[in-house]
């Protein structure tokens, strides 16, 4: 994430030279639109208008260019200060003006359009940047390869580069229309949309949550079928309603009848705004992790590897294993027999996993008995029986490994759903390793990948927490000074 962070703020900058050099060397006027046709009651023609300046010392018009009904008037800074732009008829009343500012750098600012000199440039350069950001998001995604796939980063740029195409092909729509229509879609618009680039994107992206919520419930409501009704089997259960309330919230009140002062209605977009930003970012998050978990689960590594580390859970009182453990097992053998057949070479298998207080044996105990009826020789299996969770799981086993070869290389077994976390938490033990998926029946796979969603979260709770702040205060700022 770091190495996006610095391409991205390496564009920002070189956009913002971009901006005052054109501000400073081009963009030297600012063009005003006003629309002719309210004074069509005065029985004037177009041609009859005169634009002058309150005060001349502040600015003036320089070239005036009428066209379908609309005039286009070039205001050129002379001074700081504040200025009416006046419309005068043939008799030389004022029949309309426009309030105009003048500030560093001889910038005019249309205090009515949110306008300003050199808005065109920066506008376009803010679509540009959005477009870079994506971008640099999908490059770097799909340049995780390896090992290094398995990051939070890489559940940052699948899930964040969505929002941020979404919103830089928004913004190229809002560009092609501002530079269209500057009447009727005026830069104040645009800063509006962009502020409400969260809550666009809920709107547009809600038929996809809702269909996703509803088959993450009926699939738990399989699971809690086949599995019983316990507190881990409902997690899904509770993401959907989460999902369904939340939709449900956010469009009411994107869509509500608001009647209130301007302070009301500043403060009601600043709430819609912000809820819209937090909903997203999770939202995001989660498409993330989602994308990152089902690709992560189909990944062949490459190459030859020295060890296979199995990845234990519990198993049956008699020390059989159950399905979602003989599942990760027979993975492991699948990719041995594989190896050896195609390249000769014959790994060594680690299973991992320690004896939990209710349970006979270490969990690599069992699956060393498993291995050994499936006709793999004793002496290729080193089990770790110390771990009790995946982070000890992956630093045991590399010991293991350190002691038979410490240069070999290590790819690990597991089910589909525990692929990506596993993968994580290998790279925080100092284990360079890619994982292999064990299926698992559709409807235990939605609800076990919302646990290790969970499991990603909470290992991150005080970064995650500290960007939604950030992220809150900002668009609330924003939101407060724009409306």
């Amino acid at each position: 994430m770091t190495r996006a962070a610095r391409q991205i703020s390496v564009c920002a900058v070189i956009l913002l030279l971009v901006c005052v050099f054109g501000r400073l060397f081009f963009f030297r006027s600012y063009d005003l639109y006003m629309p002719l046709e309210r004074y069509a009651p005065n029985e004037l023609r177009q041609e009859e208008l005169r634009f002058t300046a309150e005060d001349p010392s502040v600015l003036s018009p320089d070239r005036i260019v009428r066209r379908d009904g609309t005039a286009r008037i070039s205001v050129s800074a002379q001074g700081r200060g504040e200025s009416d732009l006046q419309v005068r008829d043939r008799n030389g009343e004022v029949v309309d003006f426009h309030f105009l500012r003048v500030g560093a750098f001889n910038t005019v600012y249309d205090v009515q359009t949110g306008g300003f000199t050199g808005d065109a440039i920066v506008l376009v350069s803010v679509t540009l940047l959005w477009l870079i950001i994506s971008a640099i998001m999908i490059w770097n995604y799909y340049q995780a390869q390896g090992p290094a796939y398995y990051s939070y980063s890489t559940v940052y740029y699948a899930g964040f580069s969505i929002f941020s195409l979404f919103t830089g092909l928004m913004m190229v729509q809002l560009t092609i229309s501002h530079f269209l229509n500057p009447v009727e879609f005026s830069m104040l618009s645009v800063y509006q949309y962009i502020n409400g680039a969260s809550r666009v994107f809920m709107e547009y992206t809600s038929p996809l949550v809702i269909l996703f919520a509803i088959g993450m419930g009926v699939s738990n409501i399989a699971l809690i079928r086949h599995e019983g009704r316990r507190f881990q089997n409902m997690l899904g259960l509770f993401v959907s309603l989460v999902l369904l309330v939340g939709e449900g919230l956010g469009l009411y009140l994107f869509f509500r009848d608001f009647m209130g002062s301007e302070w009301e209605y500043r403060v009601n977009q600043t709430v819609e705004n912000t809820y819209a930003t937090l909903f997203v970012y999770f939202e995001c998050m989660l498409a993330g992790a989602e994308v990152c978990g089902i690709t992560a689960s189909r990944r062949q590594p490459m190459g030859e590897r020295d060890f296979i580390i199995i990845l234990g859970c519990r198993f049956r009182r008699d020390g059989s294993l159950p399905p979602l453990l003989r599942g990760r097992v027979d993975k492991a053998i699948e990719f041995w027999k594989h190896q050896k057949e195609t390249g000769g070479k014959e790994a060594h298998f680690i299973p991992s996993g320690g004896q939990g207080k209710d349970e006979s044996m270490p969990e690599a105990e069992a699956m060393r008995r498993y291995l050994i009826s499936r006709e793999v020789p004793d002496d290729l299996i080193h089990p770790e029986t110390k771990s009790v969770n995946t982070y000890q799981n992956m630093a045991f086993s590399r010991k293991v490994m350190e002691e038979i070869n410490p240069a070999g290389t290590a790819v690990f077994s597991t089910t589909s759903y525990h692929v990506f976390r596993s993968g994580v938490w290998a790279a925080r033990a100092g284990l360079k390793t890619e994982g292999i998926g064990a299926k698992t029946r559709w409807w235990f796979w939605p609800n076990a990948f919302m646990r290790e969603v969970a499991g990603l979260m909470k290992a991150r709770w005080k970064q995650e927490l500290a960007l939604l702040v950030i992220l809150v205060l900002y668009f609330g700022a924003l939101s407060m000074a724009l409306f």
